[in-house]
């Protein structure tokens, strides 16, 4: 097979994926935050606000699933680095259409922590709605999407 130019940095001159060599880079701080919806109906909503979840906490639990999810990135996503995630945070918030989720990844690495971010929200998210479930199962993950970065070669960067 012939080396055809491309700018893929996860593929290898035989067009096979493989991890991006940072060894020689310089580790700097960087922060990523992402954020998501979880769609609910009405009635979940208001058990959410009555705190009358039969599972429990939900926003607990949401808040602790994703912490847990971003220090584990590496082992969910096949190409990510295992980098130190020395900061995260999770915040959820009960609107009047569902929840919202934002989370923010800190770290001092080599690479950054952009799909820790995403992993942050998508676990939470995911923890939302295994909690709430059993209400109602019109329920539905979206919008998650980066919202800000700092650190790193290509600099800070914020969505407008």
């Amino acid at each position: 097979m012939s080396e055809a130019p491309h700018s893929f940095t996860h593929l290898d001159a035989s067009g096979h994926a493989r991890m991006v060599d940072v060894t020689a880079k310089t580790p700097t701080v960087r922060t990523a935050t992402a954020e998501g919806f979880v769609r609910c109906p009405a009635a979940i909503v208001a058990a959410l606000r009555d705190g009358a979840v039969p599972k429990g906490d939900v926003l607990a639990v949401a808040r602790i699933a994703g912490i847990q999810a971003a220090k584990r990135c590496a082992e969910l996503l096949p190409l990510a680095h295992v980098i130190g995630v020395h900061a995260a945070s999770v915040d959820l918030e009960v609107v009047d259409d569902g929840v919202a989720v934002r989370a923010t990844v800190g770290t001092a690495d080599r690479t950054g922590v952009e799909m820790e971010a995403f992993t942050a929200v998508s676990v939470a998210a995911l923890a939302v709605v295994d909690m709430v479930k059993g209400i109602d199962k019109d329920v539905s993950i979206e919008g998650v999407r980066l919202v800000a970065k700092t650190g790193g070669k290509s600099g800070d960067w914020l969505r407008s």
